[in-house]
């Protein structure tokens, strides 16, 4: 690779990873806002209907956003992973101006919480898929986390605005609440605007016969016109011909109906869901509720925490990119990634279940136990769970059917985070500290699951993992090709480490 070839890579991981610091901003930022009192003013509603509230706020935009996880497939299939980003921002957008508007209607922010989640929805399918037919095979997965890493940013940029405007603005002055939900327009226009300096996919560009923009297209990402990048440019149209010939007549049923692929759709799907089960994402929307269960609600001590909780995230994600992502097998570390999780989680219902906190703001050694506990947790996810799952699914998919199965796999994650986040609120009221064993428990079941049943994708191509060239294995079977095998004339040899 070249050094300006890896630096656009990293460039055009960091603006269409702009979605992930949208998710992540958002996803922070309303448990926050939901707590002020400001808001609760503005928009009428008692103490008695926050429980509620807060499900309606979360969940709507999470079903906003399932639904188009299955809208913007055709769109990027017809025009292409940029315009379909572009088409996700300006939604976004329009959401969140009227989110940001005192219109003194809980069913109209709740309407523009739906509106906003259509255009994170379809971004959250297009930015994993442009990003891993963009990306070379040597940066796939560090770029493919850039994700995680992006949406742990905007969490914590999201939990220092809600703390700063919590402390620092009146509780009377609509401004409290306005500040911080007006801000994510600024992620979603840079998303949207960025995309005019990148060039279109070079896989879908080949998909739709432009050679010529394709070719133009890897020579800029890349940086090279020589022989390596002229090589991958025909391991490409060799990948793309030999599916677009087997696409004749597709239909979604296919998903399904053929074994091969149909593994690949439901491991991708229960990947995410799995990322959502391991009680993270609930944190992440959730954490000024969950530390009140830990420490008490005295103050703004919870709200202290989550940001605190926050900077933990980004320093955990950061270091995991930098660091870890090319130099470890993702099955080992997804399979003990959980079994950490799942210790902490456990460790934390049993110290809450003993010795609940008093409640009125007291350090107790039970106490920092758990909060410590809780930002190990974090910790670990972002070490695994959290990042890995992006590239993961965006790699397992061959040309023909990578559309409608990262498709469906994003939705199965927009889903679950639908039910967890109606669910959680009420959890939290009513379990206690079994919300943390709930997690706990998930944990040890998603780390047998990843042992078992996930392959190894780390330093393949995507047409060695899609077996479109020959000699190639397919999807799940631990068979090992030499690097001599299947060289028929029609690609070269790959060898499987």
């Amino acid at each position: 690779m070249t050094r300006t070839g890896t630096l656009r890579a990293y460039y055009l991981g960091c603006v269409v990873c702009m979605g992930g610091f949208l998710f992540g901003y958002d996803s922070g930022i309303i448990g926050g806002v939901l707590t002020l009192a400001s808001f609760e003013d503005d928009f009428g509603y008692t103490k008695k209907e926050a429980t509620r509230n807060s499900s309606l706020s979360v969940g709507l935009q999470q079903l906003g956003a399932f639904l188009a996880c299955f809208a913007i497939w055709p769109v990027t299939h017809r025009f292409g992973r940029k315009w379909a980003l572009v088409l996700c921002s300006a939604i976004f957008v329009i959401g969140a101006i009227i989110q940001t508007i005192d219109t003194h209607s809980f069913s109209a922010f709740l309407a523009a919480r739906f509106v906003a989640g259509i255009g994170l929805g379809g971004s959250s399918v297009v930015v994993p898929m442009f990003s891993s037919e963009m990306a070379p095979k040597e940066l796939r997965g560090q770029i493919g986390s850039f994700y995680q890493l992006f949406y742990t940013l905007g969490i914590f940029t999201s939990y220092w605005i809600d703390y700063g405007v919590g402390k620092d603005i009146p509780t009377s002055e609509a401004k409290q609440w306005q500040i911080p939900i007006g801000i994510q327009i600024l992620p979603a226009a840079l998303l949207g605007l960025g995309m005019f300096t990148l060039k279109e996919s070079v896989r879908w560009l080949t998909l739709k016969g432009r050679h010529a923009e394709a070719w133009e297209s890897l020579q800029w990402i890349r940086a090279d016109s020589g022989p390596s990048t002229q090589l991958e440019m025909d391991e490409i149209r060799l990948g793309v011909e030999t599916e677009l010939r087997e696409k004749e007549g597709f239909q979604l049923r296919e998903l399904y109906t053929k074994p091969d692929n149909l593994k690949r759709t439901i491991t991708a799907a229960v990947v995410f869901v799995a990322q959502q089960s391991t009680g993270a994402t609930a944190f992440a929307t959730y954490g000024p509720q969950y530390f009140k269960l830990l420490v008490g609600s005295k103050g703004n001590n919870d709200l202290l925490l989550t940001a605190i909780f926050g900077a933990i995230k980004v320093a955990a994600c950061l270091t995991f990119v930098v660091f870890v992502a090319e130099r470890v097998n993702r099955k080992i570390v997804l399979t003990l990634g959980a079994l950490g999780m799942a210790a902490c989680q456990i460790c934390t219902a049993a110290i809450v279940r003993s010795k609940p906190p008093p409640g009125d703001a007291t350090v107790t050694s039970s106490g920092i136990a758990t909060v410590a506990l809780i930002y190990l947790f974090v910790m670990i996810y972002n070490w695994s769970w959290g990042p890995l799952p992006w590239p993961y699914i965006s790699e397992i998919f061959p040309t023909r059917i990578r559309e409608p199965g990262i498709g469906i796999a994003v939705s199965s994650q927009w889903l679950f985070n639908f039910v967890y986040s109606i669910s959680t609120p009420y959890m939290i009221r009513n379990m206690g500290w079994g919300t943390f064993l709930f997690w706990g428990i998930a944990d040890v079941v998603i780390a047998a699951g990843a042992w078992l049943f996930l392959d190894e994708t780390r330093g393949r191509s995507l047409e060695d993992i899609t077996h479109t060239t020959d000699g190639v294995k397919s999807f799940g079977d631990e068979r090992e090709y030499g690097a001599g095998q299947g060289d028929g004339g029609k690609g070269p040899g790959v060898e499987i480490r």
